[in-house]
């Protein structure tokens, strides 16, 4: 970076380097994409036993999604896998194409359920698209958001920890961010980013699928 690019006596620069990149993106058709995959999901829920990794409580289904999930899932994985090369370059900012590998799997959620801390190992994307939001759009106070870790751990905010960055995103340093949940909306992010799933408190259903896109 350039210390004489773009300066003007008096002017302040401010440039965010070493950001995360958090990408929301809403599927086209997800009404009708969503009630198949509803309806596959609470199936393979009751034809085959939870896992058990970051969840805490709720149905976690194997990772072999792809191979049961169908149309419905092949489509959102298609416009996933999209985004995710649009967001990819080579190391000199060149448009890159990469056959993604994949793996994921079903969440279900019901009262209390949520995921704890924690990353995605093995992989370069990770990503969630939200089947059912369990009614937390229309109702924020029933939990269940997304919340992602600052990258940077707690360090920033150890000396004054009422004190912050002005600029845009600046205020959770040295904590966290949420996205609350939205049936339709898809969201990738770097896989090493620590993050969980805060408990949903509805007594609705919150189904989501998780993927991971490794070279």
């Amino acid at each position: 970076m350039s210390e004489q690019q773009g300066l003007r006596p008096g002017a302040i620069d401010v440039t965010p380097l070493f950001s995360t990149p958090i990408a929301r993106s809403l599927m086209a058709d997800a009404a009708a994409l969503n009630a198949q995959l509803r309806e596959t999901i609470m199936a393979r829920e009751k034809s085959h036993p939870t896992t058990q990794h970051s969840n805490l409580g709720g149905y976690q289904s194997s990772w072999d999604m792809e191979e049961w999930g169908g149309p419905a899932l092949t489509k959102m994985l298609n416009q996933a896998r999209t985004i995710a090369t649009r967001l990819t370059s080579d190391r000199h900012g060149r448009p890159v194409t990469i056959p993604w590998k994949t793996n994921c799997w079903a969440n279900i959620n019901r009262s209390g359920h949520g995921n704890e801390f924690h990353a995605h190992p093995g992989s370069f994307w990770s990503g969630t698209y939200y089947v059912d939001d369990g009614g937390i759009t229309k109702n924020p106070a029933l939990g269940g958001e997304l919340e992602f870790l600052d990258p940077r751990g707690i360090g920033p905010a150890m000396y004054a920890p009422n004190l912050a960055f002005a600029i845009p995103g600046g205020r959770s340093i040295g904590t966290g961010e949420t996205v609350p949940p939205l049936a339709g909306m898809l969201i990738l992010f770097p896989a090493w980013v620590y993050h969980q799933v805060r408990p949903y408190r509805g007594n609705a259903t919150r189904i989501s699928v998780a993927f991971n896109f490794s070279v």
